[in-house]
């Protein structure tokens, strides 16, 4: 592999869904995004993090969880099931092709409603998800996983997200991890739109995930 990022556009799980891998040099670790209801593996914010994350030697995986036609379906959009099943999926369908991927600790990186599989795939895969961060994310939606999730998770929600931050802190009591931890960022909205919001979500994923993933590797 050269010094740069290699990238690569894929197919992946039984549905065949895009993806798009970025693997830099020497990467200790992979870092799949489970985007939200009405988005997809092109989201910009979602990929603005990825581009983050790279930059600090991770791996990153950005791929769609449903077909065009799913994504009409405003019921599968909200499926957490299937969702959970399509992140679950993708991800065996990418170790299978490349074992040298399969090896590196896992993260997760959820938001909206993704949040909520990614923590489904958490409770249910404890050797295989070795970090969760959600951004603006919906946990409450997986309530019932919640107590069963045992990976370092960390919760990041805009202050002026207020609805969303109520549900936040009662899934932060519900989680069953003992490394958890819910970071506001002031004067965030739920998109993190505001100017350096976002890139304070970057900030804060980047540094869970280095010392959690590298955790793992160890």
């Amino acid at each position: 592999m050269s010094d740069s990022t290699l990238d690569r556009p894929l197919a992946l799980g039984a549905a065949g869904l895009p993806a798009d891998l970025a693997v830099p040099a020497g990467a200790g670790a992979l870092v799949a995004f489970v985007h939200g209801s009405g988005s997809s593996r092109l989201s910009p914010r979602n990929r603005l993090v990825a581009l983050a994350l790279q930059r600090r030697g991770l791996a990153t995986l950005l791929f769609d969880l449903l077909t065009p036609d799913e994504a009409d379906d405003r019921r599968k959009v909200f499926d957490i099931d299937l969702l959970a099943h399509r992140v679950a999926d993708t991800i065996d369908a990418l170790g299978a092709g490349d074992p040298a991927i399969a090896r590196l600790p896992l993260g997760l990186f959820g938001a909206s409603t993704g949040a909520a599989a990614a923590l489904r795939v958490a409770a249910r895969r404890p050797h295989d998800v070795a970090a969760v961060v959600s951004r603006g994310g919906r946990p409450d939606l997986a309530a019932g996983a919640l107590p069963a999730v045992r990976a370092p998770t960390l919760l990041i929600v805009g202050g002026e997200d207020l609805q969303v931050l109520a549900l936040n802190r009662e899934a932060f009591a519900a989680l069953g991890c003992a490394d958890k931890r819910l970071e506001v960022v002031p004067g965030a909205s739920h998109l993190f739109e505001e100017p350096g919001t976002l890139d304070a979500v970057a900030r804060l994923a980047g540094e869970w995930f280095a010392t959690r993933l590298a955790g793992a590797a160890a």
